[in-house]
This record gives C-alpha cells, sequence and structure tokens, in this order.
C-alpha cells in the first residue's frame, strides 16, 4: 500500500470542506488519464443515487449511494464527475461521467482538466 500525497489530501479535503464542484484536476492512476471536475463525496453520492433510481434495471442500487458520509475524516478517495478517462484523441465518455478514485491510487496528477480539439 502506498502513502497517499499529502497535498493531494489536502487539496480533497478543501473540496469537502467548501462543499465546491469547481476544482478542475487531472490524474494519472492504474495507467488511465482521467480528467474532469471534484465534488465533494456526499454530492457525487446523491447524483450517483438519482442516476440510479431514474434507471429501471438499476434502481435497486440506488440507496447504497444513499448512506450518510463520515465528515469527520480525511478524505481517501476523489470523486470526479464531468470527468472522461482519455483515450487516444478522445475522453470517454464525451458528455462526462462519474468516477471515484482512491487517492493512494494516484501515480501522478494535475490541477486543471484537459480536453481536445480539431483546431
Amino acid at each position: 500500500m502506498s502513502k497517499p500525497d499529502e497535498l493531494l489530501v489536502h487539496v480533497a479535503a478543501l473540496v469537502e470542506s467548501e462543499q465546491s464542484n469547481q476544482m478542475s484536476l487531472t490524474v494519472v492512476t492504474g495507467g488511465a488519464v482521467i480528467t474532469g471536475r471534484l465534488a465533494p463525496e456526499a454530492v457525487w453520492r446523491q447524483r450517483v443515487s438519482e442516476v440510479l433510481t431514474d434507471s429501471d434495471r438499476l434502481s435497486e442500487f440506488a440507496t447504497v449511494f444513499d448512506a450518510p458520509v463520515k465528515e469527520d475524516r480525511q478524505p481517501t478517495h476523489l470523486h470526479f464527475h464531468v470527468a472522461r478517462i482519455l483515450q487516444g484523441t478522445v475522453g470517454i465518455p464525451e458528455t462526462g461521467g462519474m468516477y471515484r478514485v482512491a487517492i493512494e491510487d494516484v501515480n501522478a496528477w494535475t490541477v486543471g482538466d484537459f480536453s481536445y480539439s480539431d483546431h
């Protein structure tokens, strides 16, 4: 088990404390590049729950994400929304997705998100 980057933990803690979803971040984890905006865990869980609730086949899983978030602990995960996995010249999915990444699994990171342009 690697030791999480203290600076990245601090960034995640600020996102959690401010309840902001405007911090853009790009990380490398497991060979994948994920880029997008961070959300507080509670906001991220709520959004995933809403998406699952609206699904005919997956609605029973929505309650898993409704569990309260323990607020008195250091963040262990980054919660991305409007995020893409960069693959070649495209981001998957194009519209952005919801990703949860363990901070200890992040190999590299930078502030900001990447997007592609054909220009």
